[in-house]
This record gives C-alpha cells, structure tokens and sequence, in this order.
C-alpha cells in the first residue's frame, strides 16, 4: 500500500514536538502528535484516519533516518528542471555578430583616479592603443580596493596572483595581436559564491569561510576566456541573504552609514564606487535588482536558464539566476555577451542568441507601462521625468494594467523557502547554523528550519501555481519589448522571477538626501537585448550614469 505523501512534514512537526519517553521510544508516534502536526497545514483528520495513518509515518520517519546517513554536498544536482519556455514558444538561437565601437581616441586622464569610472569600451580602447597596461589597470582596481573596501565592507578577498597572471596573459596577447574581444585586460569582481581555483569561497558566512571549492564557475572561465582579469572576490550577505556578513554590513557608496542592500551587496557597492568596472551578482528573489536600486548600479537579471550556474552556490535551483552589475547598460550587454549560454553541466542552462546592437532604433521597440503603478504618482515623481526623457527619443510608451492579482510573493516564498531548506540540509542538521552571523527570527538559520516544516504537497501545488501563472502572464508579457514598472510595485518582482523573465534596474535620479531611484524595464523571455538596448540609450540621453558618490572620487 502507498504510504501518504502528507507523511513527511508530520515527521518533520513531532521531531519539535517529542516527549521524553517518545526520546527513550523513536519508534512511537501518538495520535496526538499527529492531530498536533496536522494544525501546521491546515488539514483536519478523524481519529479513524489518523489511526489509519500510523504505521506509514513511523515508515516515512524511517526512510529519512536513512536520508540523512548521506550529507549531500550543496553542489549535488536536482533533477528536476525548471524551464520558463512554453509549448510553442520558439527560442532564437541565432547568434550574429556583435560590433563594439571601441574608441581609438581615448584620453589618459591627468588624474589617474579618473580611471575608475571609464567605461569598459574605454578602458579597451586605452589598452588597444598602449596607453595603458593590463597589468597597471589591474594594479590601479586593486589599490582601489585595498584602499576604499574596508570603508565600504565589500571585498572579501584580493586574488593578486590569479589577477597578476591573467594581465599578464592579456598584454602577451595584445602584443602578439591576439583580440579576444573588449573584455580583454578589463579588471573584474565576484560575488563570494562563485568558485574558483586557488581562492577561498567563503558564502559570506562564518560556517564556510575557510572553503576551498576545487572548481572554477562556468561564468568566470567565460571571463577568463575573454581576457578579463579577476581582481577581488566581493561580499555577499550571509548565504545570499540581505547586506551582513563575517565582515560586517556593506555599505551604501552614496551614505557609507546605511547599507547597500543585497544579497549582491559587494558587486552593486564596488561598482558604483569606482572599485572593480564591473562585478558579478546572482538572484534568487531580488539579489540583483536590490543593491542595485539601493546603489545606483545597472543591474541586469537575465531570463532564468540563460546562464550556467556550474561552480556557484546553490540557494534555489528553480530560480537561481547570474547577472552582471554595471554602471551602463552597454557594460551590462558586453559582460552578457561574454557569459551567456551553457556548459551543459547545468541542465536548467541553454543557449539563446543574444543580438545587442549598439546602434539599433528604440523607436522600433514595443514599450509598454504599469499605469496601475504610475499614472497616479506624482508628476514630479523621478519614474515620470525618466519617461518624459524616453518619449523625448521617440519613444511612444503604451499604458497597460500589470497583472498583480496572483500570489506570487507566497508561491514564490514556499519555493524558495524548500528549496533552500534543502540546499542547506547538512548546516542545518549539524547545528553549525549557530555559527552564522544573522540569528534574527527571519534570517537564514531559522528560516531553514521553518522551511522544512513545508509539505511537499504544498511545495508541488505552488510549482503548480508558478506553471499557471506562467500560462496567463507570458503571453501577456510577450506581446512587447519592454514594460516599465516601479521596481517593487506590487508583487511584480517575485512575479517576475517566477516566470524567469529578464528585468534591468536602471538608475533614474536621485532622492533629496542624494541616494539614488531607479526604475525597472521587463522582457521577453530571452528578449535581453531590447532591454538593454533602451536603457543604454535612456542612460546617455539623461546622463545620470555620469554621477559617482563623491566619497570614492579622489
């Protein structure tokens, strides 16, 4: 006989729940226990049925003992594949070719500090054109994080030699005329989730701080690969969760007394200060597109599946995502450029074309806005004056009603919430949890072990509901290029991340105490190129990309 399925959170419920003699006697399970565990989902039983259900939950129990003889390690795969592509959608994987315009007329500032807030398509040129080496640039962004990290709490660790080794390499090549493209020789960052050979990769968390991973990730042998160079190894907050780790709280480049906001919390701060050009950041439910409102970055979220995830952390394996960090638009679609597609290791990965044009015409794009969220802002409000800038480009922005009627925080919540549960299994299990820096009611640690209290019934039924969301919302969402929504409007973002489709946050201004607004442009699934492409136009028509917090400017 099949035993229920609804088995496994009340095993879960009594383990907090045993009696002293239930301690002495494993093997029992009252059914008072049971009524007791049932109140946790919402479920009502007979005492007959209850009775009934007996023997299948001390069954049930254990089969997880013996579960949990395996510590399976956070990099073990689930089976089970997310994939935000419908039936009948096509997925263009056509990819053309892609004409940076690297100017061959860039000027070595006077003042070398001026350096840390050249673009990437900048310091190429400066590198093609000898006026600079890989090596000099690299020690340049490393003196800046020597120098500015400790105020900002955003390095983790410098990988001299590694950064050393690979400028080198990348001025081997300029001279022998090897062009790999106009990452060669650009200095970069890490969130510290990405594994790489030779450096600790500590999750920003005391559990794992002297971690040692024998891999290098997917997007930075992609990097590698371009010729970029690796200088720093940026903060995260604890397990990809908010701003705080082992070395304290990030910081906000534009009020060092509050904090950047997370969990990409080092990557949005070091960039923005000037500290690395550009970094790498993930998103699980925010990540991204946080730190980067809160810091003023160019944050791009790209569709779920469009990168492989090999060699990262894992924190939910249904809506883990990789993106870059930026301060414009272009810098975002080069460093895309460079690591989107799949080593098919990661069976949620696939490639997609990826067909940025520098030069195309916004005014060809479809753009739509919430007017739910918009029309009754203020007309002084910044997301009004940013549209008033792109309807001065041509472009015409059509009002629409973004759909918000689902409960899409909740379904994802319940996702994420047993899907991380699961990743951390072992802390959680050996107690080293209480190592962790964040024991607050709803940070990590107890969030796992709430979490495991989910039915797996209840974990499949929100799947469920994320796949008719999907059936209503996407084709909604395809219709155009580009949709632009206050960036926590509504429940917009976890919506978004639970269809996988591709948002950039985009700096628009700034509140009156000098931090910075933003407002967020959705795509198509795989439509990251429209996106990027409106932004960067918006960004050198407005120009706030040209600001820098003036604390990091010397």
């Amino acid at each position: 006989m099949p035993r229920p399925a609804y088995a496994f959170v009340f095993l879960l419920c009594l383990c907090l729940q045993l009696s002293p003699a239930h301690a002495q006697h494993p093997d029992t399970i009252s059914p008072q226990m049971v009524q007791s565990a049932s109140q946790l989902i919402d479920m009502q039983f007979s005492a007959a049925e209850i009775d009934s259900m007996l023997d299948g939950l001390r069954d049930y129990r254990n089969d997880y003992h013996r579960f949990h003889q395996y510590m399976l390690d956070n990099a073990a795969s689930l089976p089970l594949w997310f994939n935000p592509v419908l039936p009948g959608m096509q997925v263009d994987t056509v990819q053309h070719p892609i004409q940076w315009h690297i100017p061959a007329d860039v000027p070595l500032p006077a003042r070398r500090e001026e350096l840390a807030y050249y673009s990437i398509l900048q310091l190429a040129g400066l590198l093609r054109e000898k006026k600079i080496t890989a090596v000099e640039l690299a020690r340049f962004f490393m003196d800046r994080l020597k120098k500015y990290g400790p105020v900002l709490h955003c390095v983790v660790s410098i990988p001299e030699d590694i950064a050393m080794q690979e400028a080198r390499k990348a001025d081997e090549d300029f001279a022998k005329g090897i062009d790999r493209g106009p990452l060669q020789g650009i200095p970069y960052g890490v969130k510290d989730l990405f594994a790489v050979k030779g450096t600790y990769t500590t999750w920003g968390t005391p559990p794992y701080r002297n971690q040692q991973i024998d891999e290098t990730a997917y997007v930075v042998k992609r990097l590698q690969a371009a010729g970029a160079v690796l200088v720093a190894k940026l903060s995260l907050g604890e397990l990809a969760m908010d701003d705080v780790w082992f070395g304290g709280l990030t910081r906000n480049p534009w009020d060092t007394a509050h904090g950047s906001s997370g969990s990409s919390a080092g990557s949005a701060a070091a960039t923005v200060a000037g500290l690395v050009p550009f970094a790498l950041g993930t998103e699980t439910w925010g990540s991204i597109v946080s730190p980067s409102t809160v810091c003023g970055a160019l944050g791009l979220r790209p569709t779920f599946g469009s990168i492989s995830r090999t060699g990262a952390m894992t924190l939910a394996w249904s809506s883990d995502k990789i993106g870059p960090l930026c301060r414009t638009a272009e810098d975002a679609a080069i460093v895309f450029a460079a690591i989107h597609g799949t080593d098919g290791v990661d069976a949620a990965a696939r490639f997609a074309a990826f067909n940025y044009n520098p030069d195309a015409d916004i005014r060809n794009l479809k753009v739509a806005y919430a007017s739910n969220w918009i029309d009754t802002l203020p007309e002084n409000h910044h997301i009004k004056k940013a549209m008033q800038v792109l309807q001065s480009m041509g472009v015409k922005l059509i009002p629409i009603v973004f759909p918000d009627s689902f409960p899409s925080n909740a379904i994802l919540g319940v996702i994420v919430g047993a899907e991380s549960a699961t990743a951390f299994d072992p802390l959680t299990r050996s107690h080293r949890d209480s190592l962790m820096v964040q024991q607050r009611k709803y940070s990590w640690p107890n969030q796992f072990r709430t979490s495991r209290f989910i039915p797996a019934v209840e974990y499949l039924t929100a799947q469920r509901l994320r796949y008719q969301l999907m059936q209503e919302v996407d084709p909604f969402l395809n219709q155009y290029d580009a949709i632009l929504v206050p960036t926590f409007a509504g429940q917009q973002l976890a919506l978004t991340n639970l269809t996988g489709h591709p948002v950039v946050s985009v700096p628009d201004g700034f509140r009156s105490n000098g931090t910075p607004t933003s407002f967020t442009l959705i795509g198509k699934l795989f439509g990251e190129a429209a996106i990027l492409q409106l932004a960067q136009q918006y960004q050198l028509r407005s120009g706030w990309y040209q600001h820098h917090p003036p604390l990091f400017s010397n």
